[in-house]
């Protein structure tokens, strides 16, 4: 009798699988005890040891590898056994918990090995290298923005400390107008009325509030935080610019053997600048990845369609259809039943940064007189604004997902045409309901078709 035939248990769909247990200072890999004397081994967290470790895999013949996402620690191990060509699959802890009261690292390694092996693990969605690298440089720029915005803060604090009020009468300290008195101040300036002449023409404040609001007490110690938190917020503004041109490389990579589009790039429909939007024209290059104009989506401008690319990738045959893809964002209803009853259907919670960014977007765009914004505010006024933010959320996730995937071209019928349709809607269903009990609904002299 073959070793194979004596292992107990689930059929073995996959024979040639390990499972590594992730660590901070060393790895656990799991293989079958018949391809090896030695089936479990432990390796340190060195570069040199992963090399040794995907040697080992390969000599032992195993052709595919599951291992759990244990904070950062799994990059690299996943990055070097996927450049050695071995299939390499990340799995989500809550899946794969092993036998309560006795964990310990050989366990979850051979606990992980015995599931990939029965093909009882789902590998979490990771793009591409070269979507990988444009994703890692957004987030970085993403968390530059955090720093900056918190030394905005700090800018603030300490105008405040001086008694000077210019945040109450700009819109933004970091505007044209803000910055440029800022600098005026670390750079010695004290007169308000000279301060207020540097307002740019654009600012509501007239050059007298302006003046008033900069009438301060000025303490060295004062001038001196704000000097530092200057300082710092310029700083992350260079590293930001730095982010936008590899973020720039990375697209025109992408991009290198993909052909411009026939038909050329849509209007834009908004000629206003988001902020902190990246300095490059971004549209096109996006137009010519995708082949379809993501702006065009209300909701979407160019710095969403490029987050929103770094993190799902190009190529969104990942998910077969639509409703796997928003069953992956966790915007479309769960399913718990026992005995044939419903016990839940709520979204489930999910720290996936595309639904942030969607039900950001859907929050948005419900305050806009569009089909979307009427959506929103109508489930809004039935059901509640969280639940409308998570239907709408979902829609423009379904519109993303087509236009990526088919190139669809989305054109918005308007708030008028969608108020219609959901009248005709209404009244269609009394008419139905009116016929069921022997009635029939007759229009009034007043009434608007």
């Amino acid at each position: 009798m073959s070793n194979q035939s004596k292992r107990a248990g689930l059929p073995i769909v996959q024979e040639y699988a390990a499972g590594i247990d992730i660590g901070s200072r060393f790895h656990v890999v799991a293989v079958p005890p018949e391809m090896s004397s030695e089936s479990v081994q432990t390796f340190q967290a060195f570069t040199s040891d992963l090399h040794r470790m995907a040697d080992w895999l390969i000599e032992t013949g195993i052709k595919t590898v599951a291992m759990e996402s244990t904070g950062v620690y799994w990059v690299p191990v996943f990055e070097i056994l996927e450049d050695r060509g071995l299939n390499v699959i990340l799995v989500n802890a809550r899946e794969a918990r092993t036998v309560p009261g006795r964990k310990t690292d050989v366990n979850d390694a051979q606990w992980l090995q015995r599931l990939h092996a029965c093909g009882l693990l789902r590998a979490s969605f990771r793009p591409g290298r070269d979507i990988a690298a444009l994703r890692a440089y957004l987030r970085l720029r993403e968390r530059h923005l955090d720093y900056a915005a918190a030394h905005i803060q700090h800018m603030q604090k300490a105008l405040t400390f001086m008694n000077m009020q210019l945040q109450n009468v700009v819109s933004d300290i970091t505007g044209a107008t803000g910055m440029k008195i800022i600098r005026a101040i670390v750079a010695g300036e004290r007169d308000p009325a000279k301060l207020a002449q540097l307002r740019d023409v654009r600012c509501h404040a007239s050059i007298e509030t302006i003046e008033a609001s900069l009438r301060g007490n000025d303490q060295p110690e004062h001038v001196f935080a704000l000097t530092q938190a200057l300082a710092l917020y310029d700083f992350y503004q260079a590293r930001i610019e730095e982010c936008d041109i590899e973020i720039e490389r990375a697209l025109a990579a992408l991009n290198k053997e993909k052909s411009v589009p026939e038909e050329p790039l849509p209007k834009i429909r908004r000629q206003t600048r988001q902020p902190n939007a990246v300095n490059f024209h971004v549209r096109a290059s996006l137009y010519q990845l995708i082949g379809a104009d993501l702006t065009q989506i209300h909701g979407i401008g160019p710095y969403l369609a490029l987050r929103l690319i770094s993190e799902c990738g190009t190529d969104l045959s990942r998910w077969p259809t639509v409703k796997h893809f928003t069953s992956w964002l966790r915007l479309s209803p769960g399913s718990k039943k026992s005995g044939g009853k419903v016990l839940s259907a709520h979204t489930g919670k999910t720290t996936n940064r595309v639904t942030a960014h969607l039900r950001l977007a859907a929050v948005t765009v419900g305050r806009t007189n569009t089909a979307l914004g009427a959506f929103y505010r109508r489930l809004a006024a039935r059901i509640g604004k969280s639940k409308a933010v998570t239907a709408t959320a979902r829609k423009i996730a379904v519109l993303f997902y087509n236009a990526v995937r088919y190139g669809m071209t989305y054109v918005d019928p308007g708030a008028d045409r969608y108020e219609k349709e959901y009248r005709e809607r209404v009244v269609k269903n009394l008419h139905r309901k009116a016929a069921e009990f022997g009635f029939t609904l007759q229009p009034t002299g007043d009434c608007v078709s």
